[in-house]
């Protein structure tokens, strides 16, 4: 019996033994993560909840920067990581948008019928026919403005008449005859003429009071016209309207000082200096986009409206904290970039960035003058991290403060 108890007694003690044994101890300087997948950080020892293999336990390094990571020697050069000190530099922000070229509506004028009649002749026929100011444009033929041609050679007849045998004042009622030609479209050379012939001719010429290409021609022999009714529309082409449409999000970028150019692809990139003329005010809300004209020279008329352009805008150059635009690691939350704090050790900090223009980046908040910053190598820096630490670098950071 007593070697009963002696056998039970020892049992029990050692399986207590062994449990004391297995028990896991969890310790403040030590985590445990997977080789397999290093993302997975625990606090105690257990299964990978991925691969479900043994975790292994990791001493932690006193005053470890959550944010930082060491390198060696060799990880340095076979990552080709190289750092710069970063410095004010200057930058400025460069808008390619599409245009086509119109006419300047500024110089596009209207010939309109001054009296009612029936269009006898045309001498300008097919659009883009180019008038000069005082040619012939068309031939009207008018009852109504025959009849004042009429009145006005009655009242010199009158005149010569009987300028000595009445009171009336016949020069004020010639003037007026004559105010009434002229407001219908008659030149003074032709009043002139009609005053010299003494012949009324129901068919009356009228010219051009502008220069320009014809742009719209919507009458043909034979066709009545009222008073006020476009005959023909004319366009200067000595300067024309490059416009392009732009975003609303691109809209801030537009200042009032920009260098406008207009690049031509149909004359082999062929480059035009310009002005921003007009900023429409008002924006669709269906398609918001807005948009903008910009005045060219065009320079023995080879610029057709109808092509194809593109307008860069370029804002003056001001001084900055500039980087290279590999150095900037970004993604849906924010950006950030890599610094060098000792010979072989770099910290992750996250950066508010601005204005972009070539392979240069605008730097806003999160460094100063003079702090030394990874250039080339920043994404490997990245990788390394998440592979030791499990964790993305830019978790850690709080976004709300920049």
């Amino acid at each position: 019996m007593k070697n009963f108890v002696l056998i039970v007694f020892i049992s029990v003690l050692g399986l207590a033994c062994k449990n004391k044994a297995e028990k896991p101890v969890v310790s403040a300087d030590v985590y445990y993560t997977c080789s397999m997948d290093p993302q997975v950080r625990e606090h105690k020892p257990g299964k990978c909840p991925i691969c479900k293999m043994e975790l292994t336990p990791v001493k932690k390094v006193k005053g470890e920067d959550k944010n930082g990571i060491e390198l060696s020697e060799q990880q340095i050069q076979l990552g080709n990581i190289h750092s710069d000190t970063i410095r004010s530099g200057s930058i400025g922000d460069r808008l390619v948008l599409t245009a086509t070229l119109n006419f300047d509506q500024m110089k596009a004028s209207s010939v309109s019928a001054r009296i009612m009649g029936r269009v006898e002749k045309l001498y300008f026929k097919s659009l883009g026919d180019y008038v000069q100011k005082g040619a012939p444009l068309y031939e009207l033929h008018s009852e109504e403005l025959n009849n004042a041609k009429q009145e006005y050679l009655l009242a010199l007849d009158r005149k010569k008449v009987f300028a000595d045998e009445t009171v009336i004042d016949f020069s004020h009622l010639i003037q007026s005859a004559k105010n009434k030609l002229l407001l219908w479209g008659m030149t003074e050379a032709q009043v002139q003429e009609l005053a010299k012939n003494k012949k009324a001719s129901p068919r009356t010429t009228f010219y051009s009071n502008a220069s320009g290409y014809i742009t719209a021609l919507d009458i043909k022999e034979g066709d009545y016209v009222a008073e006020g009714s476009t005959i023909v529309k004319l366009a200067d082409l000595s300067s024309l309207w490059a416009e392009a449409q732009v975003y609303t999000s691109q809209m801030a970028e537009i200042e009032g000082n920009s260098i406008a150019t207009v690049q031509l692809p149909g004359f082999d990139g062929k480059e035009i200096k310009g002005r921003i003329e007009f900023v429409n005010p008002e924006i669709n809300p269906d398609t918001r986009i807005n948009l903008i004209r910009v005045a060219i020279p065009n320079t023995d008329n080879l610029l057709k409206p109808g092509m194809s352009a593109y307008v860069i805008l370029k804002s003056p150059p001001r001084k900055m904290l500039t980087l290279p635009v590999d150095a900037v690691i970004r993604d849906g939350k924010g950006a950030t970039v890599w610094i060098q704090t000792a010979r072989k050790t770099f910290k992750n900090i996250m950066v508010q960035t601005g204005l972009e223009t070539g392979d240069r980046i605008e730097i806003k908040a999160g460094l100063k003058t003079g702090d030394v910053v990874v250039i080339s190598g920043a994404y490997l820096l990245q990788s390394e991290y998440i592979f030791k630490k499990g964790a993305n670098p830019m978790a850690g950071h709080d976004m709300s403060n920049m």
